[in-house]
């Protein structure tokens, strides 16, 4: 969600609903939206279940955390205690979807974040993959070497295979941010084994309609944080690009072998210091096996 030249009527969207937060909701609705409602995590759990899972996966356990923004308004105090909060679901597999910092090359506390995300515990591994503000400000290298670091898997355009000691697995994608990286969708799928499972991990939440095309059966994604700010009779003040489609929640998309998407809504804030009516979010994915799609 970096700056972007918005059309006219957007921008009077933008203009008119930022009007009426600042007038309508008044000092009750300001101090809410800024101090209470980021600070107010929400937990959803959702059930993924295909035939194409191994029965061996049955009730593993994902955490899906997303736009943390650190460093506009959101810091490495508020960073510790959502590590602990993830911990105490106890996850096998850990999954980060984009937008660390909000701007890398200006954030000054770097070398505080490594050993915060190193305590996250997930036995079967921690995944991330690249959000535009990681890409934003030089910060491409930074990103990769941080998460790095944490002990990540950063997946850039590429897929892994996570495996069970039975030797059964399902196949984990990852793509390049759709706003300032390059992502490849058909790179990624070149070594996916047809018959598997295959979960892809997007920021974009757009990215969706593509990848449906390619047979993908799961897509998490964040990018949108729920429109950060609602509200009421007119929406989202605005939703950035490639999250126009599917700002929020649960999606299916197609008709023979849809594709799933979930669209996190994401820890912290970029551009306006407020959340309404979009609660900050972390997902839990219980993993089954299903004999019918």
């Amino acid at each position: 969600m970096m700056p972007k030249k918005m059309k006219r009527r957007t921008f009077l969207k933008s203009t008119f609903g930022t009007f009426l937060t600042v007038l309508g909701l008044g000092s009750g609705g300001y101090f809410y939206s800024n101090r209470i409602e980021p600070s107010l995590l929400e937990i959803n759990k959702l059930d993924i279940k295909h035939s194409l899972i191994p029965s061996s996966f049955n009730g593993v356990k994902i955490v899906q955390f997303s736009d943390t923004h650190l460093g506009f308004h959101y810091n490495v105090n508020q960073l510790k205690n959502l590590v602990k909060k993830i911990n105490q679901i106890q996850p096998d597999l850990i999954f980060f979807t984009g937008d660390l910092l909000d701007e890398p090359n200006k954030y000054d506390e770097i070398n505080k974040i490594p050993p915060i995300l190193q305590q996250l515990k997930a036995p079967m591994g921690k995944y991330c993959i690249y959000g535009n503000h990681d890409h934003g400000g030089y910060g491409s290298e930074i990103y990769r070497n941080l998460m790095e670091i944490s002990n990540f898997t950063v997946l850039l355009n590429e897929s892994h295979l996570i495996k069970q000691k039975d030797g059964r697995y399902i196949s984990l994608l990852g793509i390049d941010d759709h706003m300032l990286g390059k992502p490849d969708l058909a790179q990624a799928m070149k070594q996916v084994p047809e018959s598997s499972f295959k979960l892809l991990l997007s920021h974009a939440p757009d990215v969706a309609d593509e990848a449906s095309t390619y047979q993908i059966h799961w897509q998490l994604s964040g990018h949108s944080h729920g429109g950060q700010v609602k509200i009421p009779f007119i929406g989202a003040l605005v939703i950035p690009p490639y999250a126009q489609n599917y700002p929020e929640g649960y999606y299916s998309i197609g008709e023979t072998n849809p594709l799933s998407l979930y669209v996190n809504r994401g820890i912290g804030t970029t551009r306006l210091p407020f959340r309404f009516m979009a609660k900050p979010e972390l997902t839990v994915y219980t993993l089954f096996s299903s004999e019918t799609d």
